[in-house]
C-alpha cells in the first residue's frame, strides 16, 4: 500500500434506541479477560470483501448507519468505574469515520488486505473508540473493496452472521427499516444474566467443570527440552484428501465433520503428549439458547471436553467425542469470573496449576446445519494426497494458549491451523499433529 493515499474520511451518523451504563455480559467478561492476558491487544472479527459493480460510498454509509442504529453492541464502549471494574456504556447516537482509499496503480485486493492489517494494529481505546472500523478501496474513484472489523468485545463470529442476516431488513432504496431488530441486546442480556434462571445455569455449568477439574492431570504436555524463539509458532495445513475422506467417515458414522476432526485432533494430542486422556476447551456458540440466534453480541464461551482415547477404534472414538461435545456444550454458559475463581481454588486444593489452555474452534460455523460432503472413492482420496500443503504463519512472543486448533472456513478442503507454545509443543510436533490428523481420517476412510 506504499503508493496509496487516503482520499477522505467520510462520516457515518447513526442514532438508535437505548443508552446508559450496565455491567458486562458473560461474553464481554471473557473477551475483556482475553484482552488483558494479551497485553491489551484487541481481537477483531471481520475482514475484506469485494464490492458489487455500481455500489456507491453513499450506499455503504447507509448500510453502516443502519447496522449501528439497530445493534446496541456496535454503539457500546467500555469504561472503568470507580471500583476499577469495566462497564459497558451504550450511546444513543454518534459518528463513525470510514477511510476512503484510492488504490492508484496497486491491486485493490492487496490494498484491502494491507488496510485490514493496519486497522487491526492501529491503537484502540475501548473507552473512546467505537468497536467498528471500516475502509473502502477505490479504483479510479469507484468502490471495489470493503474492509470492516468488529471488536470481539462487541461481537463473535456467529454475531457477524446475525449482522449479515439483518441486512435483509434494510430497504436500500429508501433506507427504511423493514422489521424490528431481533435478538437480545447486550445491556438486556447483562440484566438477564443476574436473574435466577441464568444463575441456575451458571451453577450447573460450574459443577460440571469442577467434577472434571478434580479428575484430570494438571499438565497437558511434558516440557520441551530446548524451546525455540519466538515462543509461539503457527502453521496451517490444507488437505483436499482429508476433505474427501470426511465424506466417507461421516456416511459410515453419521457424525458431523467437526466431531470427526476433533476426534483426530485429541488422538494426535494424546500421541504427542503421551497422555491418553486429553483435555480441550471447545468454543460453543450458545446460539441454541432462546433469543440468542439473532443477537449481534458476543455469546460464545468455552466448554471443557475430557476424552479418554485409550483402547478404542477411531469410529468408537468419534462416538465418544460426540457424547463429550454434547455434554460439554450444555455447560458452556456461565459467568467466567466464577469459573476463574473455581479453577484457582481447585488448583490450590490440588497443589498444582491446571493447564486448561488447549483449545478447539471450528470457524466454519456449520455444526448446527446440515452438511453436504463429497462422496469419494478410495482412488479419489489417494490421488488427492499430493495436493496437501503446509504453510508457516508468523511467530510471536505475545501471550497465547498452549495449543489452539482452528478449522478454517475454506471450501472444498480441510484447512486447519495450529498455534502452539513451544515450551510444551515443539515445532516438529506441531507438524506431526497437523499431518497426523490427515493420516488418521484418510486411513479411517480407506479401511475395509
Amino acid at each position: 500500500m506504499a503508493e496509496t493515499a487516503t482520499v477522505q474520511r467520510v462520516p457515518v451518523h447513526f442514532k438508535g434506541e437505548g443508552s446508559g451504563v450496565e455491567e458486562l455480559t458473560w461474553g464481554q467478561w471473557a473477551a475483556w479477560r482475553s484482552m488483558e492476558l494479551g497485553g491489551g491487544r484487541v481481537d477483531w472479527a471481520g475482514g475484506t470483501m469485494p464490492l458489487v459493480d455500481g455500489q456507491t460510498i453513499e450506499q455503504i454509509v447507509m448500510e453502516l448507519a443502519f447496522l449501528m442504529s439497530r445493534h446496541q453492541s456496535l454503539r457500546t464502549r467500555y469504561r472503568l468505574g470507580e471500583d476499577g471494574l469495566p462497564r459497558q456504556v451504550l450511546s444513543e447516537s454518534g459518528e463513525l469515520l470510514i477511510e476512503i482509499v484510492e488504490a492508484g496503480t496497486e491491486d485493490p485486493a492487496e490494498v484491502a488486505d494491507a488496510l485490514d492489517v493496519a486497522l487491526q494494529e492501529a491503537p484502540f481505546d475501548n473507552a473512546e473508540d467505537w468497536p467498528v472500523r471500516a475502509a473502502v478501496v477505490c479504483r479510479d474513484g469507484t468502490p471495489v473493496w470493503f474492509v470492516v472489523l468488529y471488536s470481539h468485545m462487541a461481537i463473535d463470529a456467529y454475531g457477524i452472521e446475525a449482522l449479515i442476516a439483518d441486512m435483509a431488513n434494510l430497504d436500500r432504496a429508501t433506507g427504511e427499516h423493514l422489521a424490528p431488530v431481533a435478538g437480545i441486546q447486550p445491556a438486556d442480556l447483562a440484566r438477564q444474566q443476574r436473574a435466577g434462571a441464568a444463575k441456575r445455569q451458571h451453577n450447573a455449568s460450574l459443577r460440571h467443570w469442577e467434577k472434571q477439574l478434580r479428575e484430570i492431570a494438571p499438565d497437558r504436555f511434558p516440557p520441551v527440552a530446548d524451546p525455540p524463539s519466538p515462543r509461539y509458532w503457527e502453521a496451517t495445513y490444507t488437505s483436499p484428501a482429508a476433505y474427501l475422506a470426511l465424506g466417507v467417515i461421516a456416511e459410515r458414522t453419521k457424525a458431523h465433520s467437526s466431531t470427526i476432526l476433533l476426534a483426530a485432533y485429541v488422538l494426535m494430542l494424546a500421541r504427542v503428549s503421551g497422555y491418553s486422556t486429553t483435555v480441550v476447551r471447545m468454543l460453543v456458540s450458545n446460539r441454541f439458547r432462546p433469543g440468542f440466534k439473532e443477537s449481534v453480541a458476543g455469546l460464545a464461551q468455552s466448554a471443557l471436553c475430557v476424552v479418554d482415547t485409550a483402547d478404542v477404534s477411531f469410529d468408537e472414538l468419534i462416538a465418544r467425542v460426540w457424547k463429550t461435545q454434547l455434554t460439554a456444550g450444555l455447560h458452556a454458559y456461565y459467568d467466567p469470573r466464577g469459573l476463574w475463581d473455581m479453577i484457582a481454588r481447585v488448583g490450590e486444593e490440588r497443589g498444582a496449576t491446571l493447564d486448561l489452555q488447549s483449545y478447539f474452534n471450528d470457524r466454519r460455523r456449520s455444526l448446527a446445519s446440515a452438511e453436504v460432503l463429497p462422496q469419494a472413492g478410495p482412488q479419489d482420496i489417494t490421488e488427492a494426497l499430493p495436493k496437501s500443503r503446509l504453510r508457516w504463519g508468523r511467530g510471536s512472543d505475545d501471550p497465547g494458549a498452549t495449543v489452539f486448533f482452528l478449522i478454517n472456513p475454506v471450501p472444498d478442503t480441510v484447512d486447519i491451523t495450529l498455534r502452539v507454545d513451544t515450551r510444551w509443543v515443539a515445532p516438529d510436533d506441531l507438524v506431526a499433529i497437523l499431518r497426523g490428523i490427515e493420516e488418521l481420517v484418510v486411513a479411517a476412510a480407506l479401511q475395509e
